[in-house]
């Protein structure tokens, strides 16, 4: 269900209000900002959130080790096959791409775990936790199926308002630590993660707004 976005002026400020406690550089005033007063904004829906957070757990489980024809056999008995990227199911097939940017993908996977409510805060300070993360998502090892983790999860995703202010912050963030190393244990890689997350799930409508993007197709170049 879509909303008017909130003030995007008034979220800017808070997001620079973040940065300069953290220390880091804050963009110029011309800095653009993520929509436009009057514009629409939804998340997307929690089923697709789901079913993307359950493909890129797969695609890190193969960069971690899992026999590619269990992945595959699980993706199947999901149908979740399709939901792949052409690159993400070369890789979780074939084994083809490079391992470590697929590994990337973990702090993505938090951030989505976060819009599904099943992750409590994205601090931009603290990395995820692979541990604790993998507890939250479809036990692979174990053989739950997408269904069974449903069903256990109870994904509560967030309200469209709260996921765009976070967009607003990374959006920021992303450009402010192309600049500056952040002051603690996260990094660039993670921070654009999560921004490539964000940027997928928030949806806006407006003049100056396309259609929402395919995954492999979210631009984080600005």
């Amino acid at each position: 269900m879509s909303k008017t976005a909130p003030d995007p002026q008034r979220v800017r400020e808070a997001s620079l209000e973040e940065l300069h406690r953290l220390r880091l550089p804050l963009p110029p005033p011309d800095f653009p900002l993520v929509w436009e007063p009057g514009d629409q904004v939804e998340l997307r829906a929690g089923g697709e959130i789901e079913a993307r957070a359950a493909c890129l757990n797969v695609v890190l489980s193969r960069a971690l080790g899992m026999p590619p024809e269990l992945a595959v056999q699980w993706l199947a008995e999901s149908r979740l096959v399709d939901h792949l990227t052409p690159p993400e199911w070369q890789f979780v097939a074939e084994g083809q791409g490079d391992e470590r940017s697929f590994a990337l993908h973990l702090e993505a996977l938090f951030a989505l775990s976060w819009l599904l409510g099943i992750a409590l805060d994205l601090d931009p300070m603290r990395p995820c936790a692979l541990d604790a993360l993998q507890e939250r998502l479809p036990n692979l090892a174990q053989g739950e199926s997408f269904d069974a983790w449903r069903r256990r999860t109870l994904a509560a995703p967030r309200d469209a308002i709260a996921s765009a202010e976070q967009l607003d912050l990374y959006y920021c963030l992303d450009w402010s630590l192309r600049r500056l190393p952040a002051p603690g244990p996260i990094d660039l890689n993670a921070v654009g993660q999560r921004r490539w997350a964000l940027e997928w799930a928030v949806m806006f409508a407006g003049p100056y707004h396309g259609a929402p993007p395919r995954w492999e197709q979210v631009d984080l170049s600005t």
